[in-house]
């Protein structure tokens, strides 16, 4: 009988279809946004490229960009780009694909391209490639909750290697350990903020993933301050649960810190054959911990981070004695390898992953005629 068709949605099923029938997030601009946008980075990209080259000391610097750089080098760097978005795939695979999702290897390259594209345009800590992320999820039918506590643990393991990364080479080459200049600034600075955020991220993985429903009773008796703190415990009780989902992926030894690690060699690798392609090239742990003083850069709110990670990066550098002028063309030779190149096919994935979407909702609207036919 087809009175069984008739029944009101379970609400779990209404919540579930409400998350499927999400509207991508709005990524487009208004010709005014565009148009300040094209002028902000074409002006950063002229006076990088263009303008810091050849002010007073850097004449060097332009006849380097002028000459071009040794193209074995210029290939290696090229091949470590297209590793890293690789291993990111990886780790994106290990993370978030499960048995039965309509998520395959195709699509995985879709989401994780366009959504590194949407971090390239919106910058701002990757805010918008999180958001292209989590609207794809869970049109593929990924619950709500288990797209965000996911996301959580993926970018906890993306970014443990780098808050480590910051105690162990700042350290390491203060103390000694591993060779290399070790500017007091570039060292050991970034190693006390690697170790707060590693002791907040800690102290947050105890926090109870249920803390909101253990706060019920208080909520009942304390007003509108208990309801607002209630809302506020959802922040360390998710962390909690991403982190514990973390540490979870680490004990089975999964792909995904693999993944992860393989991302982020290979984006030092693609900067340090950018030095070899233009001069000699520093310590292999200066380049990394200047790699990593530099990515602060992307914290600023820049469209794209444009300036921001190139001019961190520059300072990094210097800062460790690093000849300026070849400190400069690397920089601007890794971002254009690593920034620049992947954005154009990002922005063409973003289109297929649309069409991705939609034939994953004519599937599922195919299934659910399936019962009505019979």
């Amino acid at each position: 009988m087809s009175s069984t068709n008739s029944h009101p949605d379970h609400p779990d099923q209404e919540a579930r279809r409400r998350d499927l029938e999400e509207e991508a997030p709005r990524l487009e601009f208004t010709r005014r946004h565009v148009a300040l946008l094209l002028v902000f980075v074409v002006a950063t990209l002229a006076f990088l490229y263009y303008v810091l080259p050849q002010i007073a000391g850097l004449e060097d610097t332009w006849q380097r960009i002028e000459r071009g750089g040794d193209p074995v080098w210029l290939f290696v760097a090229l091949v470590m780009t297209i590793a890293s978005f690789g291993g990111y795939i990886v780790l994106f695979n290990a993370v978030f694909v499960r048995p039965g999702s309509p998520i395959d290897l195709r699509a995985s390259y879709q989401i994780t391209m366009a959504s590194l594209a949407a971090t390239r345009v919106f910058g701002a800590g990757g805010v918008g490639g999180i958001a292209l992320t989590a609207w794809a999820l869970r049109r593929s039918g990924m619950p709500r909750r288990e797209v965000a506590d996911q996301t959580l643990a993926f970018l906890i393991l993306q970014y443990s290697i780098y808050t480590v990364s910051l105690v162990v080479l700042g350290l390491g080459l203060r103390t000694g350990i591993l060779p290399g200049p070790a500017p007091f600034a570039v060292t050991v600075v970034p190693a006390i903020f690697g170790a707060i955020a590693i002791l907040i991220a800690l102290a947050l993985a105890l926090v109870p993933t249920d803390l909101q429903r253990r706060l019920d009773t208080f909520v009942a008796r304390g007003g509108r301050l208990a309801r607002i703190a209630q809302r506020l415990a959802n922040v360390p009780a998710s962390f909690s649960a991403g982190m514990r989902s973390a540490l979870d992926h680490v004990r089975r030894n999964d792909p995904a810190l693999a993944g992860a690690l393989v991302f982020w060699l290979c984006n030092i690798g693609t900067l340090w054959a950018s030095f070899h392609a233009f001069g000699h090239a520093p310590s292999i742990w200066v380049i990394a911990m200047g790699f990593w003083v530099g990515m602060l850069g992307n914290l600023l709110p820049l469209p794209g981070g444009v300036g921001g990670v190139d001019g961190a990066m520059i300072g990094a550098f210097s800062a460790f004695g690093v000849d300026f002028g070849l400190a400069t063309v690397a920089v601007l030779v890794y971002r254009a390898f690593a920034f620049w190149l992947p954005t154009i096919p990002g922005l063409i994935a973003y289109f297929q992953l649309r069409k991705t979407v939609r034939r994953w909702g004519d599937q599922r609207h195919e299934r659910e005629l399936e019962p009505a036919s019979v």
